[in-house]
């Protein structure tokens, strides 16, 4: 267990979370809210839960989390703390499944992972990266208190995106 709020676990993702994963990052709210990764196989999955997540473990110490129902263990999405090579900072990120949104889970995952790169990593500054039409999501990042900063974009190719910024 990475962390632990009143009513969820964020723990680390391991390769037996690959159905879960597969199902989240096809989602269509996932897929037009975040990207398309192109994993539309276990084996898929399994790739880019390696190569992503764990892989940033050991890299540098945090990533992506499974965010789980503390009472159940019903997994219900990811959230965490991502160092991206094309970000100064690192940017808290965070995806339910549909029928686990609007119960303030996503507040309660991410507010805890602000938490932990204050207190346990010791993180000065924190952003967030948005597609400026999920309004959703930007109240929320809103009410953590970020504020936008500047369009980027993650890759030549991809679309601009809000940049919001959390000086911790």
């Amino acid at each position: 267990m990475v962390i632990d709020t009143p009513r969820l676990v964020l723990r680390c993702l391991d390769l037996d979370d690959a159905p879960f994963f597969l199902r989240l990052v096809n989602d269509p709210s996932f897929i037009a809210n975040i990207a398309d990764k192109g994993v539309r196989t276990l084996d898929d999955a399994r790739e880019n839960l390696r190569s992503g997540p764990i892989a940033s473990y050991v890299r540098h110490g945090h990533g992506l989390w499974m965010v789980e129902l503390k009472d159940t263990g019903t997994p219900i999405g990811i959230c965490g703390l991502i160092k991206r090579d094309v970000l100064d900072d690192v940017d808290v990120g965070y995806a339910l499944l549909p029928e686990f949104c609007g119960q303030g889970y996503a507040a309660e995952a991410a507010a805890a992972a602000l938490a932990y790169g204050r207190e346990t990593l010791g993180l000065q500054r924190v952003v967030a990266v948005v597609n400026a039409e999920n309004a959703r999501s930007l109240r929320l990042l809103e009410k953590l208190g970020f504020r936008y900063e500047r369009m980027v974009r993650l890759s030549p190719n991809d679309r601009e995106i809000q940049l919001l910024a959390f000086a911790t």
